[in-house]
Formats: C-alpha cells, sequence, structure tokens
C-alpha cells in the first residue's frame, strides 16, 4: 500500500498556495480540497445550516470552525472507507490555531502518518504588490497571478478572454487579509513550527522553483 501523503498548503493571499496545490496535484497524483469547496457544498442543502451559511457566504463572512471541522471529519470518513486513498492537498485549511489542532487530532484519529505543513512565504509588501495587480479573466473566471510568467498575458491564457482586476481585490479588502494573516495565521504557523512540523519555502521565487524546493523539502523528510 502506498504511503498516504497529506498536504497543508499555507501563506498570506497571493502567495501562490493554488498554483503549487495543482502542481502537486499532478506530480503525486493526489486530489486538492479546499474549505471554500466544501463550504459551498455545504451550503447548497436547504436546511438551516446551509441556508445561514449560503448568506455567509454572500457576504464574504467567515463560517464557524465548528461547521468547516463537521464538513471536513465528514469527509475524513469518507475517505478512510476509501482503499484507494492515498492521500490530499489541503489548499485554505487550517486557517488559525484551533482548526490546526483539530485537524493534528483528527489525523491522529484516523491514524495518518504526519502531514506536509508547507509555508509560502511572502513578505507583506509582496503580497498587497500581488493582489493588487493580479486579474481575472471576465469570460471563464480564471485567476491570473501576478507573477513574472503571467505578467505580461493581455488576454486569458485559457480562453483568450478579457483581463481585469479582481471585485474582491480592492484595497480595503487587502488590508484585511493582510492583518488576519498577523492574528490568526501567525499564531497557527507557530504551532506547527514548535510540533516540528512546519516547512518554509520562499515563495517570492519564479513558480517552478518554488515547487523544485517543495519537493525537495518533502522527498527529504520522507
Amino acid at each position: 500500500m502506498a504511503a498516504i501523503k497529506i498536504f497543508l498548503l499555507f501563506g498570506r493571499s497571493g502567495c501562490g498556495k493554488g498554483t503549487q496545490a495543482k502542481l502537486l496535484a499532478e506530480k503525486y497524483t493526489l486530489p486538492v480540497y479546499g474549505s471554500g469547496s466544501l463550504l459551498r457544498e455545504r451550503a447548497a442543502k436547504d436546511d438551516f445550516s446551509g441556508r445561514k451559511l449560503k448568506e455567509f457566504l454572500l457576504r464574504g463572512v467567515l463560517a464557524p470552525t465548528s461547521l468547516i471541522y463537521k464538513e471536513w471529519a465528514n469527509k475524513f470518513d469518507v475517505f478512510k472507507e476509501d482503499p484507494s486513498f492515498v492521500g490530499m492537498i489541503i489548499d485554505g485549511s487550517p486557517r488559525k490555531w484551533i482548526e490546526a489542532e483539530l485537524l493534528s487530532q483528527a489525523f491522529e484519529w484516523y491514524e495518518w502518518p504526519d502531514s506536509y505543513c508547507i509555508l509560502l512565504d511572502i513578505s507583506r509588501p509582496e503580497a498587497e504588490n500581488r493582489l493588487a495587480k493580479r486579474r481575472i479573466c471576465k469570460s471563464c473566471k480564471n485567476i491570473i497571478p501576478y507573477t513574472s510568467e503571467s505578467k505580461v498575458l493581455e488576454k486569458c491564457d485559457k480562453c483568450g478572454g478579457e483581463l481585469g482586476r479582481r471585485p474582491d481585490d480592492t484595497d480595503e479588502a487587502i488590508k484585511e487579509r493582510m492583518e488576519y494573516f498577523e492574528k490568526e495565521v501567525v499564531p497557527m504557523i507557530e504551532y506547527y513550527r514548535q510540533r516540528k512540523q512546519l516547512i518554509v519555502v520562499n515563495g517570492e521565487q519564479a513558480i517552478d522553483k518554488v515547487f523544485a524546493d517543495i519537493v525537495e523539502a518533502v522527498e527529504n523528510k520522507s
């Protein structure tokens, strides 16, 4: 049986988590899951939590940790019963210290090995610059990150559609994300650092170099 690999990716908004998640998924043939997709799936159910969660998502309000953890636990039960399960990549969770602790408890309960906790480290000025300059396709909604490889694009590289600024990348929204990172995510990073599970990768490099550093760190740890 193949060794189970579980990746947790975190960092400031704009650090490239989504891009690196896709690259890791291709290399290790793993599915990518995010708290966002889980919550959207839950919000589609016509019950109290579904309706309230749908309202929260429309308003951009964060869902409570208890609800997110419940959805992850339900998903983990499904994975545990699946003989083909060999791991996953989690993008967007955990978001704070208590969620990291709950995930660690869950991994112990399901008898999964230590996860690869990867911090894509970029400075606040770099993150703010990337968010202010990244674009989205107005047709297919493909997000174009602000990198040396993609900043020269004049049209969407997937469908050729017109590019524009993401509506949620306002200056005020970007500031709120940066402050949230300092308040909630930094303590979570220290949690993994103290458990000696943290892998720090310089996220201000070219995409392929960031990916190479992640793979090297993972292989050295395996």
